[in-house]
């Protein structure tokens, strides 16, 4: 659901029998204290909060009927300043009066940048998959939010604001999908028609296009499966680009492990791997759509992963389309195999920046949690990508390449091989180490910009949502992306 109307009032709207004027509560030792316009409302400060159960805590709602209006509460704990503390407020704002079709903010905003930030947390929680059920869940029935300020918020920040949301939404359509209905043609052919953006190109690669172009590491993970697999090339050509960035996702449909079975409880979810695919592809297309002045090219390398009499084997070897051969010791170590053609053909256009996005290995989550995305890649590249994650207010953590850990993927007989199997040590740098072998050198034989981000935890929350994430598909990076886009042009002027 996208929000149909943002915009900004003086005064207060009347209340109306299907709206809800939301003030902040917060919190002073113990007790719970109005914030704000709050302050100046006789019915509202004459409430005995403790004793209506109103927290000021970060995040905790209520709600009450006055007369005849229904107001909200929200605790902002001690300020409501940053965009990022704005951004997790809003979300919890806007998944616990989604019931109303006119959320009011009568809040203590700074200015019009946490503003907008608090409005793209509630845009960006209004999502539930139900596509399978048979009777749906609480309805969503928000239309309209209003921000009570004296400042206004301009259009181009309600449009990414509301593109943003519409992305986010697409992102995690795609990857709640179940296996059976998502593979690699369906999901090409979805990204085909939700591509009709000006600027805007997709080739779709079948098999055979796939083998003329030597991208031996799509082909050799999806050989396994029925369904063939496919690389999806998204090209925004804006005129008088001020850049260029190349994106390259993850697309494993569904990751059985291949003849390196999971077990089974590893292959629960394994439809969520596809997501680093699904993340370029609407970043992609939400910068075509904000109209940013930099030349974007996503590759989505997508494969079904599994085994039969036509798999790869442990021990075969492979050799890629830039010449580096790999011996694949582990069929589960799929990830950065189809990676490793993307960020082929990516570093073969020389851009100013190639950013990968992967479900890449279970080690993050035992690295980093549950809500941290991993992040590797050279200086300046890692430090563009988490200034640009923090303006989106999403959880990114620098972790080394390690030189001395390359020795674990050199193979006897293969340049690489792409695991080594029974030494768990730096289970995501590792992986990080393969994918830096296929990245181009540029004129002075250096390597091209390069970010890796894994986000194997973070681009699915099987716990309860909290602030602007949601539970299942939470649509992570897709805002940072965007955020890279930005700081690039931005980059490019000075």
């Amino acid at each position: 659901m996208t929000l149909i109307s943002i915009k900004t009032s003086k005064t207060a709207p009347k209340a109306s029998a299907d709206s809800i004027t939301i003030y902040a509560v917060s919190q002073d030792g113990k007790e719970p204290k109005l914030v704000g316009a709050a302050q100046k409302i006789t019915a509202i400060k004459n409430l005995n909060l403790k004793a209506l159960q109103i927290s000021g805590s970060a995040e905790a709602t209520a709600r009450i009927p006055l007369g005849n209006s229904i107001v909200g509460f929200i605790g902002i704990a001690s300020e409501l300043s940053s965009t990022a503390r704005a951004r997790e407020i809003g979300g919890a704002i806007g998944r616990a009066f989604n019931d109303q079709k006119t959320i009011v903010l009568n809040l203590p905003i700074k200015n019009a940048e946490v503003a907008q930030a608090l409005v793209e947390g509630i845009a960006i929680v209004q999502y539930d998959y139900n596509l399978y059920k048979s009777s749906a869940s609480k309805p969503m029935n928000l239309k309209n939010v209003v921000v009570v300020a004296n400042f206004t918020l301009s259009k181009a920040q309600i449009d990414r604001t509301k593109v943003l949301s519409d992305v986010l939404k697409a992102t995690r359509d795609l990857v709640n999908a179940p296996g059976n209905d998502l593979y690699p043609a369906k999901m090409a052919d979805q990204i085909r028609q939700q591509s009709k953006i000006p600027n805007v190109k997709v080739e779709i690669w079948d098999e055979k296009r796939l083998a003329k172009e030597k991208c031996t590491g799509i082909l050799s993970v999806g050989q396994g499966s029925a369904r063939p697999p496919r690389l999806v090339k998204i090209s925004y050509s804006p005129p008088r680009a001020k850049a260029k960035l190349a994106l390259v996702g993850k697309g494993i449909t569904f990751d059985t492990g291949g003849i390196s079975l999971k077990p089974a409880t590893g292959i629960l979810g394994m439809k969520y791997d596809m997501a680093g695919a699904a993340t370029v592809a609407q970043a992609a297309f939400a910068i075509a759509r904000l109209k940013l002045p930099v030349a974007v090219t996503a590759y989505m390398c997508i494969a079904e992963n599994m085994p039969s009499g036509s798999a790869t084997r442990p021990n075969d070897v492979v050799t890629f389309r830039n010449g580096k051969s790999v011996e694949i010791t582990n069929t589960d170590a799929e990830g950065r195999l189809v990676l490793a053609d993307g960020l082929i053909l990516a570093s073969e256009t020389k851009p100013d920046l190639i950013v990968d996005v992967a479900t890449l290995t279970g080690a993050a989550r035992v690295a980093l949690g549950n809500r941290y995305t991993g992040l590797m890649g050279d200086d300046s590249s890692v430090d563009l990508v988490k200034k640009a994650a923090d303006a989106a207010g999403e959880l990114v953590w620098h972790m080394p390449l390690p030189a001395e850990l390359f020795e674990l993927i050199k193979s006897d007989i293969a340049d690489l091989m792409n695991s080594r199997v029974g030494n768990p040590s730096g289970g995501m740098l590792v992986g990080g180490l393969f994918l830096q072998e296929f990245i181009g050198l540029d004129k002075t034989k250096e390597r091209l910009p390069w970010a890796h981000l894994d986000f194997a935890t973070a681009a699915n929350n099987d716990l309860a949502p909290y602030g602007y994430t949601v539970k299942g598909a939470t649509g992570a990076m897709v805002r940072t992306l965007v955020a890279v886009a930005e700081q690039l042009a931005s980059k490019q002027k000075k």
